[in-house]
């Protein structure tokens, strides 16, 4: 398979689902500002999902099948923090594994753990993250990982903005990484149900061009 791929069978549904309990929002007139201090006409925190059970248990049950597709020889689950490691731990339960997290950096108190929990190195570990941005965040904790000891066979996601930096990034770690939606289905989706217009996609669609300077 390709370095990163979308679940076709998920993609629209998943974007429908999320944009319906506002997980992810789209706001041409006025763009949101992100940590990294990007202007951006897309919000998206899919740490909502987790207050819905029924959208809850969809989410972690595709994200286990598509672990079982994709990655069927995984021995372990491992959650990026912070968002996805609720999401992580839901997979682990459903397909049985131990679970594991990685930390953005190691506690500065106790033993200093940068990976919580505990898995014997040189098992297969398939990490699972709620959103990708520009990918840097979570291929850090497959490096921890990696150099911890443990196999990184793939990662998977709820959603990903599909930026060529993230895209390459995982071409060039060698990881892949399958979400269940993109922003290209959500776009489709949103002028769908008329959650746009035609002249409001234009507009979100200049974003994805270049949103290091868009909207500056």
């Amino acid at each position: 398979m390709s370095t990163v791929k979308i679940n076709q069978p998920t993609a629209h549904e998943v974007a429908a689902k999320l944009l319906a309990i506002e997980a992810i929002k789209l706001n041409s007139d006025t763009p949101f500002t992100w940590s990294s201090g990007w202007k951006s006409p897309i919000y998206c925190d899919n740490r909502l999902s987790l207050s819905y059970p029924a959208l809850r248990t969809y989410i972690k049950k595709n994200l286990a099948a598509v672990i079982n597709q994709y990655f069927a020889g995984a021995q372990c689950i491992a959650g990026v923090a912070t968002a996805g490691v609720a999401q992580g731990a839901l997979v682990a339960d459903v397909l049985e594994l131990p679970y594991i997290y990685v930390r953005p950096k190691p506690k500065d108190h106790g033993m200093g753990n940068l990976i919580e929990g505990k898995i014997e190195k040189g098992q297969k570990v398939v990490l699972v993250e709620d959103l990708i941005s520009t990918g840097g965040s979570s291929l850090k904790a497959a490096q921890a990982l990696q150099e911890a000891g443990f196999i990184v066979i793939g990662m998977v996601a709820i959603f990903t903005y599909g930026f060529d930096v993230a895209e390459k990034s995982f071409e060039e770690a060698n990881i892949p990484l399958v979400c269940l939606s993109d922003f290209n289905f959500l776009v489709q989706t949103a002028l769908a149900n008329n959650s746009i217009s035609a002249d409001q996609l234009a507009y979100i669609q200049s974003w994805r061009v270049n949103p290091a300077t868009w909207g500056k």
